[in-house]
């Protein structure tokens, strides 16, 4: 870094770091082809597509991000500087047709001192004054929207450096745009009389018989079905960490709490571990990125297949959970 760049007023200033288990000169690859771009770049829940990518002093990356509440962003990128595998400059924006934004952005790729095989990626948006800044701030969430970016970098580089295909045995993982503030999504999950009137799969009816939203403490439910048998379920909290995030081990249980086999899929894993979290969502719309995501826990490797082929059945249960909390927070302000 510069002395120039050190300076830099932090009301004009977006710096964003993460360090990556990947070497530099990989890290460097995603960042310049487009093909990996395609796969990480943007905030969570964004796509993006590659009109023209040029990496040199001069050229330019022409690109489109499509949101998930369906809104396309133009971008135009111009390189300033291209210092491989350590450093690139580029300036942002540029063009009626374009997002209105105006920033210069420096990507820095440094090896971690006795850490062979890890690289820090900082990356620093500095804009013209103070006012563009808190623009990009106001309208597209773009501190969040950089950090989501970075992450989404980080597991996609880390996935590459470990050379290991990742489709057996991964976690199910679904996740939704809601148009809702993150105060409020957190709400209608952690207070009780909120989850009883959404929660589970289309057609469901839920009750709650135990609700101790704490870590230790016990969430116990049963999902009702007209013209069928009623399933309990039970939540194990593991952590709670408002408005961010709730980790809980998650089985089936009887009416005395007791975990028991899954009731309706032979082998199905005992227990599963869940992580949910909430994220603001970064671009226009703004609302909150929620994401699911469920492993096994201690299963055989018999459990672990049964487990594995049953994401796709899994993505339609909370696809329809998610249609019924959309539609309950189209009606909730409180």
């Amino acid at each position: 870094m510069t002395g120039a760049e050190s300076s830099v007023p932090a009301d004009r200033l977006i710096e964003t770091t993460r360090t990556v288990s990947a070497p530099r000169e990989l890290v460097w690859k995603v960042w310049t082809d487009p093909q990996h771009l395609a796969q990480w770049w943007g905030p969570t829940g964004f796509s993006t597509t590659t009109q023209g990518h040029d990496v040199r002093v001069g050229g330019q990356w022409r690109f489109t991000m499509h949101g998930p509440d369906g809104r396309d962003y133009e971008n135009l990128v111009t390189f300033l500087e291209v210092s491989a595998p350590s450093r690139l400059v580029y300036k942002h924006g540029g063009g009626k047709d374009l997002e209105p934004v105006n920033f210069t952005t420096t990507v820095t790729f440094d090896a971690v001192p006795g850490e062979p095989g890890r690289t820090k990626v900082t990356m620093r948006a500095v804009f013209p004054n103070a006012n563009a800044r808190e623009f990009v701030i106001r309208t597209y969430n773009a501190a969040e929207g950089g950090k989501q970016t970075m992450a989404r970098m980080a597991e996609h580089v880390e996935a590459l450096a470990a050379a290991a295909p990742r489709a057996a045995s991964k976690p199910f993982r679904i996740q939704r745009v809601l148009r809702a503030p993150r105060e409020l999504v957190w709400k209608v999950w952690t207070e009780r009389e909120h989850l009883a009137r959404w929660f589970g799969p289309k057609g469901c009816t839920l009750s709650v018989e135990r609700f101790e939203l704490r870590p230790g403490g016990v969430v116990l439910y049963t999902m009702h079905w007209k013209g069928a048998a009623a399933v309990g379920g039970k939540w194990l909290m593991r952590a709670v960490k408002a408005p961010e995030r709730l980790e809980f081990v998650t089985s089936f249980a009887d009416a005395q709490g007791k975990t028991i086999r899954a009731p309706m899929a032979d082998g199905w894993p005992l227990e599963m571990a869940s992580v949910v979290t909430f994220e603001p969502h970064a671009g226009q719309g703004m609302g909150t990125v929620i994401t699911v995501q469920t492993s096994a826990l201690g299963a055989t490797p018999a459990e672990q297949k049964t487990f594995d082929d049953g994401h796709a059945s899994m993505t339609g249960g909370w696809g329809g959970t998610f249609d019924q909390l959309e539609a309950y927070l189209a009606n909730t302000t409180t």
